[in-house]
């Protein structure tokens, strides 16, 4: 185990490790949760210690939660016991949640094994689901004692889902100093052939520069009471999408680099961001793939969706725009702005 990033955090830390593929589930007794996905990779698993939840967003909610506190029960688990969440960011985010409140919080160990949830979903202490057609609704900060990450579990994951966990790696990327700093940004902009090939050596610095820029935002603010919320870049459009489309047509990924989109229009809309800057940016997430039209829903609906989202203060919503590359900027913006970078007449 190497360990590639620490979050540190007042009262804790959880370490991120770069782990060998006989090196992800943990060597004492847990707790093990998995996806009908993940599960199959594992078949030397434990069945009377094990859970699979049906794969999918549609697993991202209170049964899931209910059906690993009933199996810690069964195997008589007490809070000194650990629960593993091994699977992308659903599997995650749910069985962190059930850790933190099982017997009032149980140990916990995150195994993420797509890229979405190697670089976001698994490295941030949030826990949660979906509830009411609200996504992540319910949830807490609970962060896992170690992070177990091994690229090479990348190497048969779905194109698309791979793709979907490249949407956060350019979200953190316009987080960090502009081109020639040598930091993340420079990389997903010169090495993305490499990149979308799945090159190991490529991915093994691809990941903990991503990470990296999470836990050093994180560490600074867990509970998101400032600058954490800059990690909700392209969110609050992103999130509406996939609500008002039932969470079955977007992934999140897709939904995210929609949004990040929406964000820089609205942010040159308002002057604030470098119009130069965001048409670089909006190539850059082309070439990866992503697809920069307007989706096929009324922006009414995405709008509406954008009422429950839960980054609201004081009853108002609040975007993450950008200026340039690494400077981000939280604030709200006049309505008749939003509606017409929605394309709402």
């Amino acid at each position: 185990m190497k360990e590639i990033a620490l979050l540190n955090y007042s009262g804790g830390s959880s370490r991120i490790l770069h782990v060998s593929r006989d090196e992800l589930l943990p060597s004492e007794a847990a707790l093990s949760v998995f996806d009908g996905n993940t599960a199959q990779l594992f078949a030397d698993r434990d069945p009377e210690r094990s859970l699979a939840l049906p794969p999918g967003e549609s697993a991202k909610n209170w049964a899931s939660v209910e059906r690993i506190i009933n199996r810690a029960l069964a195997v008589s688990m007490g809070r000194d016991g650990l629960i593993a969440g091994i699977g992308g960011g659903v599997v995650t985010d749910v069985t962190a949640f059930a850790a933190s409140i099982y017997m009032r919080g149980c140990r916990l160990i995150l195994v993420p094994t797509t890229l979405l949830s190697m670089v976001d979903a698994a490295t941030g202490g949030k826990t949660g689901f979906d509830f009411g057609g609200v996504k992540n609704l319910v949830g807490s900060f609970y962060t896992a004692e170690e992070v177990r990450i091994c690229p090479c579990m990348l190497e048969t994951l779905p194109e698309r889902e791979y793709l979907s966990g490249m949407a956060e790696v350019l979200k953190h990327a316009m987080l960090t100093p502009g081109p020639g700093a040598g930091g993340l940004l420079d990389i997903v902009a010169s090495e993305k052939d490499a990149i979308l090939a799945r090159d190991a050596q490529t991915l093994e610095r691809l990941i903990p520069a991503a990470v990296k820029v999470k836990v050093d935002i994180v560490s600074k603010d867990l509970r998101e009471q400032g600058i954490r919320a800059f990690l909700n870049l392209g969110h609050t459009f992103g999130h509406a999408l996939e609500a008002a489309t039932n969470f079955s047509r977007w992934s999140h990924g897709e939904a995210v680099a929609w949004g990040i989109l929406r964000s820089l229009d609205l942010g040159v809309r308002i002057g604030l961001t470098d119009k130069d800057w965001a048409d670089e940016t909006r190539h850059l997430i082309a070439d990866y793939g992503f697809d920069i039209v307007t989706p096929q829903v009324a922006p009414g609906e995405i709008k509406a969706a954008m009422v429950d989202d839960k980054k609201k203060k004081d009853g108002r919503l609040r975007f993450v725009l950008m200026k340039g590359p690494g400077e981000p900027v939280l604030q709200e913006v006049p309505e008749v702005d939003l509606d017409a970078v929605l394309g709402i007449e």
